[in-house]
């Protein structure tokens, strides 16, 4: 074959991959928008939380699917829960095990595995998987996560929904001053602010599929909080 036939064949080979690639995270994109909880699965979140009404329930549910979209949209890397009351819900579909892998392998093609931090290693239990969940909870919403004007659902359902100790965020970085620590200033999370703890990726995740992290925790303190997060 002369040279500029296979460098042509080469040329659409790769295309026609990147073009599979992108038909394959649509499809899952999709799923996880329209994909339906298991029956009984609110029951369990409001024996957790007996002042939460169905409509509540339906916003936990969103939250968590933007949890599971920026797991997705980060190329399957680790990302971290920044809500309370979302994490009560994961950990209720995980006990449909049924169920819930076959949510994972239609959504992610592989078991996204749900690990206390305790048993982490300390490079997973810095900031870039609250700031990584932060960017693509913000551009789910069409916020600016740079500069954003409001709280992305997933970070603002503990605090909307009263939850007892849950994680709560606030937009105005300046409305902190002389809090105790447990409120943490959700446009932080786009900078991070050069403190200690902070993530190296300032927002780089390629987003290609072929990023991955094992297990997932809980983060808390530095530039944000949240509770426990995910990856492969």
């Amino acid at each position: 074959m002369a040279l500029p036939a296979l460098l042509a064949c080469l040329l659409f080979a790769g295309v026609s991959f990147q073009l599979w690639r992108r038909n394959v995270r649509l499809r899952r994109e999709s799923f996880i928008r329209t994909f339906d909880l298991p029956k009984g699965l609110f029951d369990k979140l409001t024996k957790r939380h007996p002042h939460l009404t169905l409509r509540d329930c339906q916003l936990v549910s969103h939250g968590l699917r933007q949890f599971f979209l920026a797991h997705l949209k980060s190329g399957r890397m680790y990302v971290s829960m920044p809500s309370q009351v979302a994490d009560d819900l994961w950990h209720e579909f995980i006990l449909y095990t049924k169920n819930y892998e076959q949510f994972c392998n239609k959504a992610f093609g592989r078991f996204l595995h749900h690990t206390p931090a305790e048993v982490l290693d300390k490079a997973r239990r810095n900031n870039d998987g609250i700031r990584r969940c932060w960017r693509y909870a913000c551009l789910e919403e069409n916020i600016n996560p740079k500069s954003p004007t409001r709280l992305p659902l997933l970070f603002a359902l503990d605090a909307k929904l009263n939850i007892a100790a849950g994680f709560m965020y606030a937009l105005d970085c300046a409305t902190l001053h002389g809090a105790d620590g447990t409120v943490y200033c959700g446009a932080d999370l786009s900078s991070c602010g050069g403190g200690s703890g902070c993530g190296g990726d300032s927002f780089s995740d390629s987003g290609s599929d072929g990023g991955s992290s094992d297990g997932g925790g809980s983060d808390g303190g530095g530039c944000g909080g949240g509770g426990c997060g995910g990856g492969d």
